[in-house]
């Protein structure tokens, strides 16, 4: 459209494929069967202009965010003003210029025809434009046949081909879902968590899954595999657990046999978050101290209000530190920070 083309059409009335006549919802002789393919017909012609409009503000986005780049001065600040003007946050910005990007770079690729994006919702494209190559094929040539694509159906087919094309997946499981009787998609994130587990973590679960191929197997075996992952991830970051002799391996071992791995693996999750949080806490306390040092020499008895701000928050620089946890102050969390060690 050119510029004096889209100048017109702003100033027009809307199109009248947006001028919906909507059912009366108190039409007691509208079926409920009628009412509502009347009113998903509506919402789905609302869902595709949405995706094109956010598309082309994207595009606009990306012009008005590149022709800074290259010409701009202020490091972009033009670019930002310009987001602020149109009451645009920065992120929703870059999320619109992603989806703009996705949409040319699947017609370039030749994975979709332009004129086949209409016939997506704004969440099954979104869905699209991040799968695999080959389902972005399969979904093109539906989208060019015509049919159209809804976020559910572009989940079906992820969920197939990520559950059909893994190699992790015993015959047996794969033969009950070609059968129809195991869901794709219990299966794929089964995969997912399957993926992240060293190989000798596969082999007990897959003898389990082969022996037993149903949907109830299916759950417990993705969230053992689940809780095994966070077990092994967690317990390779811990300092603490690092530092001794204890056989984590043989931990694991006797966390399955008891039926409490789950348990297992939130203890040492939650220990390499509190090693973080401490870590954190040191930092942020050695940086408040310094700060209240320099705010001290830069003041003096005329500045009463700032010495006083100092002397309150005495009890967070201190090397006891102070913090109450209610609002009543019955109850206050006492901090010991341990000097530092000289070094030899």
């Amino acid at each position: 459209m050119q510029t004096q083309e889209l100048i017109d059409a702003l100033q027009d009335p809307p199109p009248s494929e947006l001028n919906f006549d909507l059912p009366n919802p108190e039409d007691e002789a509208l079926s409920e069967v009628d009412f509502q393919q009347q009113v998903d017909n509506f919402w789905k012609i609302c869902d595709r202009f949405d995706l094109q409009t956010d598309i082309w503000r994207g595009r606009i986005l990306r012009i008005v965010r590149d022709r800074e780049k290259k010409g701009g001065e202020g490091r972009g600040m033009g670019f930002l003003n310009w987001l602020k003007e149109k009451e645009i946050t920065k992120s929703q910005a870059y999320n619109l210029i992603q989806l703009a990007n996705s949409a040319d770079t699947l017609v370039a690729e030749g994975a979709l025809e332009a004129e086949s994006i209409n016939r997506f919702s704004k969440r099954a494209f979104i869905e699209t434009a991040k799968a695999d190559p080959e389902i972005q094929r399969l979904l093109g040539e539906s989208a060019q046949n015509g049919e159209r694509i809804t976020y559910r159906e572009v989940r079906q087919l992820c969920d197939q081909m990520t559950a059909m094309g893994s190699d992790l997946l015993p015959v047996e499981v794969k033969i009950k879902a070609q059968e129809g009787s195991l869901s794709p998609h219990y299966l794929a994130p089964l995969v997912k968590e399957l993926e992240k587990l060293p190989i000798e973590h596969l082999e007990p679960i897959q003898k389990e899954m082969a022996s037993k191929p149903d949907i109830d197997t299916v759950k417990f075996m993705t969230t053992e595999a689940r809780s095994l992952g966070r077990y092994l991830d967690a317990a390779a970051q811990v300092q603490t657990i690092r530092k001794t002799s204890v056989d984590m391996a043989m931990a694991l071992e006797e966390a399955l046999r008891l039926d409490c791995l789950s348990t297992a693996a939130d203890l040492v999750k939650q220990a390499s978050q509190l090693e973080q949080t401490a870590a954190k806490l040191y930092t942020t306390w050695k940086r408040l101290g310094s700060l209240a040092d320099r705010l001290y020499v830069d003041t003096g008895a005329s500045n009463p209000h700032l010495r006083s701000l100092l002397s309150c928050l005495e009890t967070l620089t201190n090397e006891v530190i102070e913090v109450e946890l209610d609002d009543t102050g019955q109850r206050t969390l006492r901090l010991k920070i341990l000097p530092e060690e000289a070094p030899f």
